[in-house]
């Protein structure tokens, strides 16, 4: 397995560079996965983007480096330190740096040769294929440089990559992998197919980090796919938009931040009121207030489960990795049009930006929208008091009936109403839907031993680091770990939560937030404690070493 770093200031090409990369490695049929670190401003500071691939998929990012393009010095003093000893530093500046690793290589010269000084990342791109052992052909160049550049930009840089890979000589062994069929997408992009497969027909969204990707790719695709997307004025209009038109039987999404997200409440109370299906995307990043617009955290989730005034049902999932965001996302319209609720998906930072090979995913089994018919004779009542609390639902304009919605307190047939009788009977209805759907939830995936002496817990994001930590940690001699992943976070599932709990000798939870926000509703729901927790809010991921290496200190307190 492979780590490459590419960095530099904003403005400079990092991002172009790595997404050619990215292409020219899947090309070679390699697993790739792909995460950003980025400053929050248009120009200067200091972003990069590290790649980790190789012949197997990788699961998550590791911070040991193989390899390093700088395109300023600031890389060079930040990330040298982290260099294998048998890596290799490329670049294009006039370093006064003695360390071996560094290749000085003449990039700006050649661009210039070539007749364009902005093809210089080209050249250092090239250069850094062939130190890796990635093929390059010029066939296989044009097309990956058309789907980033303009099309008369396209030759200079074939050229200049060119140039790069002949500039230098080979350091790795040639690098072929299985993966060439599979697809490579973004988290976000994931999650935006698995809306279309669904049959998305309305997205409202205001723009706001990291969540604005979602909007991005919507748009680019509504008039091939055939949906309508809207950029709202704000949060608060965005969710009023897509409560109407899910109201009037379209399949509705909106989308946002946390701070996003608190502008969206009321509305997100009218949806549990009015039993409005809805699928609303919280894209984490660490608050309070701006927080780091550009960085990763899971400080969101008991604000999400328990977001609005009153009480009603929800459900909240936690997206774990790419295949999963596109599976989640499309289960996640079924389950908001079944028990006609608001479903909430949480994702963050580092799985809407990082990048990763997955395999083609399949939509058939997706169910289209149903309207559930009116049930019983006599007048149709929206808000018909049921044994499964789940009302009949007819869109409007249906002729069997009034499809009554309303924001207050109602009756079965949508008017408002004070009673305390009715509203008893109304609550009773909503939240008795909450015993169907615990027979829906996903059980938490479980990752390692069986029967293991230290159980690892965590959820979304901190998936592929805890599948890494659990693969070190179980090479070793020391004691057998197992890791259960949450996807389903609320209603919470309990049964495995409960079996690995009860064998393990000592539990320690994973999280990226302050609290150990899972932890909390853990023992909250089950009186199930941690004995130790891993935390990190720093706004930067976990890696699987890092877990790996906190958790032997703390097994050997």
């Amino acid at each position: 397995m492979y780590n490459l770093l590419i960095g530099g200031a904003a403005g400079q090409g990092v991002d172009t560079i790595t997404h050619v990369l990215e292409r020219f490695i899947k090309h070679a049929g390699c697993g790739v996965f792909t995460t950003r670190d980025l400053m929050s401003r248009i120009r200067g500071g200091h972003n990069f983007a590290l790649l980790r691939f190789g012949q197997t998929a990788p699961s998550g990012h590791d911070d040991r480096l193989d390899g390093l393009i700088a395109l300023n010095e600031e890389t060079l003093a930040l990330h040298l330190p982290s260099l294998d000893p048998q890596g290799f530093a490329l670049t294009g500046l006039d370093s006064d740096s003695q360390d071996p690793r560094v290749i000085k290589l003449d990039s700006l010269g050649i661009a210039k040769s070539l007749g364009n000084q902005r093809a210089a990342g080209s050249v250092a791109l090239g250069a850094a294929l062939k130190l890796l052992g990635i093929p390059f052909t010029r066939e296989a160049a044009g097309p990956i440089f058309a789907r980033y550049l303009k099309e008369d930009l396209v030759p200079v840089n074939v050229q200049a990559a060119q140039a790069g890979h002949e500039s230098v000589s080979q350091l790795k062994k040639p690098l072929q992998g299985p993966y060439d069929g599979h697809l490579l997408l973004s988290g976000a992009q994931a999650l935006c197919f698995g809306a279309m497969a669904a049959g998305l027909q309305f997205y409202a969204a205001y723009p706001m980090s990291p969540s604005t990707s979602i909007l991005e790719h919507l748009a680019q695709h509504a008039g091939e796919v055939g949906y309508l997307v809207e950029q709202a004025e704000d949060e608060i209009a965005a969710i009023n938009m897509a409560l109407g038109a899910s109201y009037a039987g379209a399949r509705a999404m909106t989308g946002t931040s946390g701070g996003g997200f608190s502008l969206m409440v009321e509305g997100l109370g009218l949806a549990g009121m009015g039993e409005i299906p809805l699928v609303v995307v919280n894209a984490m990043r660490p608050g309070p207030a701006t927080g780091l617009p550009t960085r990763t955290e899971q400080s969101d989730l008991r604000f999400v489960i328990s977001a609005a005034q009153g009480e009603f049902p929800r459900m909240v999932i936690a997206l774990r990795n790419h295949e999963d965001a596109f599976h989640q996302t499309a289960r996640a319209f079924e389950m908001a049009e079944k028990y006609q609720i608001p479903v909430i998906l949480l994702t963050d930072q580092y799985l809407q930006e990082a990048t990763a090979t997955i395999p083609l995913p399949n939509p058939y089994h997706i169910r289209q929208p149903q309207p559930l018919p009116p049930e019983g004779k006599g007048e149709y009542a929206r808000y018909r008091y049921t044994k499964s609390g789940i009302s009949p639902r007819i869109l409007p304009g249906d002729p069997r009936g009034f499809s009554a919605v309303d924001s207050d307190e109602h009756d079965e047939q949508g008017r408002i109403i004070e009673d305390a009788d009715t509203r008893v009977k109304m609550m009773d209805k909503r939240m008795g839907k909450l015993a169907l759907l615990k027979k829906d939830l996903q059980e938490p995936e479980h990752l390692g031993e069986k029967e293991p002496d230290i159980l690892l817990i965590g959820w979304g994001s901190m998936d592929g680091p805890l599948r890494e930590a659990v693969d070190l940690l179980n090479a070793g001699e020391g004691p057998r770990v197992g890791a259960l992943v949450f996807g389903d976070v609320w209603p919470l599932p309990e049964r495995r939560l409960r079996k690995y709990a009860q064998q393990a000798k000592q539990r320690i939870n994973v999280e990226q937030n302050y609290t150990g926000q899972l932890a909390q509703l853990i023992r909250e729901q089950t009186g199930i404690a941690m004995d130790a927790s891993v935390l990190k809010y720093d706004g930067r991921q976990l890696t699987g070493a890092q877990i790996a290496d906190r958790v032997t200190k703390e097994a050997g307190k």
